[in-house]
C-alpha cells in the first residue's frame, strides 16, 4: 500500500472517536518493529521523523526510500503515512515534501502568533499543493526531544481558533501540559482547554508526550478532541532494556544483528500496547 497522507486517518479517528499514534522512527529496525505492530493489529500509523533522526538516518530521501521499501516486502496493507515531526522551518518542511513525505509539522510556536500563522500559512499552501497534510503547534510543550527544548506554556484557545482558520492545517497540536520525555512526577494535561479548543477550532488534536501518560487520563484526552499521540519516549526505553540486557549476558556477542535485533521484540509490544490504548486496532 502506498504512503498516504494523515488527514483521512485522522479525520475517521476524530468521527469514530479514537487515536492514531505517532511512533518515531529511528533506524531501519525501529522502522520493522512498528510496521509489524500495526500490520499485526490492523491499525493506522504515523511514521514519526524528526530533523535530528532524519540526519542519522541518512536525510529524508534515505528515510522515504527505507520506508517503501519496507512497505513492499513486508507486504504492509494498512495506511501509512510519513510525517516529519517538529520541523523548524518552511525549507525544512519543503524539503521533506519534495522527498516524499505525505505529511509535515511545521512548529513555529516558539514565535509571536503572528509569525506562526504566516510561517504555517505558507508549509500548508506548499504541503497542500503536493498532496501532503500538516500539523501546526501552539504554546509550548515542555521538556526534551532530539534537540526541541520547551517550558511548558499552555496555548490560548483563541488563538488556536485564529491559527486554524487563517492557515487551514489539517491538525492541531496545543501545548496543554503534556511534555517529551519522561514525566517528573504526575502528568497534568489541560482538558478543559481540549474541549474548549474543540468547540472553537474543530480539527483533529495532537498531543505530544504520549510516553508516560496514564491510560485514564489518555482516554480523557481522546473524549476531548484529542486524535493523534506521539510516542517516542517509551520505545527507546523498551528497546534499550533488551539490548543492555544482551550485552549484558552475553560477553562475545559482536554480531550487530545479535545485539540490535532483540531490541525490536520490546518495541513490537509497546506499540501494541498503545494501539489497544487509543482504540486504533482495526482501524485500518
Amino acid at each position: 500500500m502506498p504512503l498516504v497522507s494523515m488527514t483521512e486517518m485522522l479525520n475517521k479517528a476524530k468521527e469514530e472517536k479514537y487515536a492514531v499514534g505517532q511512533f518515531n522512527i529511528n533506524n531501519l529496525e525501529w522502522t520493522q518493529a512498528i510496521l509489524e505492530a500495526c500490520e499485526a493489529k490492523k491499525s493506522p500509523v504515523i511514521l514519526g521523523v524528526s530533523e535530528g533522526a532524519a540526519r542519522y538516518m541518512g536525510g529524508f530521501n534515505t528515510v522515504v526510500n527505507m520506508v517503501t521499501g519496507l512497505l513492499e516486502d513486508m507486504e504492509i496493507t494498512i495506511p501509512v503515512a510519513i510525517h516529519l515531526d517538529h520541523g523548524t522551518s518552511f525549507e525544512s518542511c519543503k524539503s521533506a515534501i519534495d522527498a516524499g513525505f505525505t505529511s509535515v509539522m511545521i512548529d513555529a510556536s516558539h514565535h509571536p502568533l503572528e509569525e506562526n500563522i504566516a510561517t504555517t500559512k505558507k508549509v500548508v499552501d506548499y504541503a497542500h499543493s503536493n498532496g501532503a497534510s500538516v500539523e501546526a503547534e501552539l504554546g509550548t510543550v515542555g521538556g526534551e526531544e532530539d534537540g526541541i527544548v520547551g517550558g511548558i506554556k499552555y496555548a490560548d484557545p483563541q488563538e488556536c481558533k485564529e491559527l486554524v482558520e487563517k492557515t487551514g492545517v489539517d491538525a492541531l497540536a496545543p501545548a496543554l501540559g503534556s511534555v517529551h520525555g519522561p514525566y517528573q512526577g504526575e502528568p497534568d494535561l489541560g482538558f478543559d482547554e481540549m474541549a474548549e479548543i474543540r468547540s472553537l477550532a474543530d480539527v483533529p488534536q495532537v498531543l505530544h508526550g504520549g510516553t508516560g501518560i496514564p491510560t485514564a487520563d489518555i482516554e480523557k484526552a481522546i473524549s476531548c478532541g484529542t486524535c493523534k499521540i506521539n510516542v517516542n519516549t517509551e520505545f527507546q526505553q523498551a528497546w534499550t532494556k533488551i539490548v543492555r540486557e544482551v550485552i549484558a549476558n552475553n560477553k562475545e556477542v559482536y554480531d550487530p544483528r545479535k545485539i540490535i535485533g532483540p531490541g525490536k521484540d520490546g518495541i513490537i509490544e509497546a506499540a501494541k500496547s498503545k494501539i489497544d490504548t487509543f482504540g486504533s486496532a482495526d482501524k485500518a
